[in-house]
């Protein structure tokens, strides 16, 4: 038996009806959590409504001996992430980890991508993080206690038409580390997963099959599970870091910062000068990696310092 379980918590998965979320749901039922499996039921674009899947990942979970209920609220809408907590409250009587998992992909470049596009994108990734984590959090801070994982993905790295996604995507990131911050001096941690798996979502898209073709594990959804439950699990160490797990490879992924250039002297510096010292902006030795934007300016401006005890009201270390 795992000693890592979940046993008294209650957790919420978004986007739970299929693919990862519905492992993902599985697995912290089969490691003791009640779980809340959300889906929506629409199309991989963000269309339509349908109960079956969840109805169908809660009898799974139930047939295996697990706790779950079903909730079909869209977290596209405030009002839809408000109600979706709710359901946890009312149904279990608290909530200690929500697993923001729910998306949807319309793939269009720059030459196709509308408003309509990148709407529907933003209010799922990026709406339905936010507001089911907001919706969560005073119920966190009261009890002293919460994990939430948020879904980013490797996509944000770039891909030609997936444009709407990928800027999703990477808001993602910022979000999870803002909350970070925020979260500082509780036990709140948020962290951030990008899964490696095949999921309808790419389904069709020559470029992302052509992905899946140069690797030689499988990319089943149940192998991002491990690094979800960890980062979900009381025992996490971490917050704010973005990890990859998939194909049984598990990674950090992060956002580093080289030493760079550093002008000196009494004239303004030009554009020569960033011409000529373009390979020490580049040169990757002794890069940082910042944990917020407080401890990123400590780094970046240092060299301005007159007063080392100024970083006591949160301004320049």
């Amino acid at each position: 038996m795992s000693r890592h379980r979940f046993d008294d918590r209650v957790a919420i998965v978004t986007g739970a009806g299929r693919g990862i979320g519905r492992a993902h749901a599985s697995l912290l039922a089969e490691l003791g959590a009640k779980v809340v499996v959300n889906d929506l039921g629409g199309s991989k674009e963000g269309f339509g409504a349908d109960s079956t899947p969840a109805q169908e990942a809660v009898e799974e979970i139930r047939a295996a001996g697990g706790v779950a209920v079903a909730d079909f609220n869209n977290v596209g809408t405030p009002e839809g992430c408000q109600a979706l907590v709710q359901t946890a409250i009312e149904e279990f009587g608290r909530i200690d980890i929500v697993v923001n998992n729910a998306g949807i992909s319309e793939f269009k470049g720059p030459l196709d991508a509308d408003a309509a596009n990148l709407d529907r994108t933003l209010a799922v990734h990026i709406g339905g993080s936010y507001f089911t984590t907001l919706a969560a959090w005073p119920h966190m801070v009261a009890q002293g206690y919460g994990r939430i994982v948020m879904t980013a993905s490797h996509g944000m790295l770039g891909l030609a038409d997936n444009l709407a996604y990928a800027t999703a995507k990477g808001g993602i990131v910022g979000m999870a580390r803002s909350l970070t911050v925020a979260a500082a001096d509780q036990d709140i941690k948020i962290n951030v997963l990008a899964p490696a798996a095949s999921t309808r979502r790419g389904e069709g898209k020559a470029s992302i099959e052509a992905l899946g073709q140069q690797t030689s594990g499988p990319l089943d959804s149940e192998l991002v599970g491990p690094m979800m439950a960890y980062l979900a699990h009381e025992d996490c160490p971490v917050r704010g870091g973005i990890f990859g797990a998939g194909a049984g490879r598990f990674t950090r992924l992060f956002i580093a910062e080289t030493p760079g250039y550093l002008h000196t002297g009494d004239a303004r510096p030009t554009v020569e000068d960033v011409a000529a010292n373009w390979d020490q902006i580049n040169d990757e030795a002794g890069y940082i990696v910042p944990t917020s934007l407080v401890d990123w300016s400590a780094h970046f401006m240092a060299h301005l310092r007159t007063n080392p005890q100024q970083s006591q009201d949160g301004g320049v270390r």
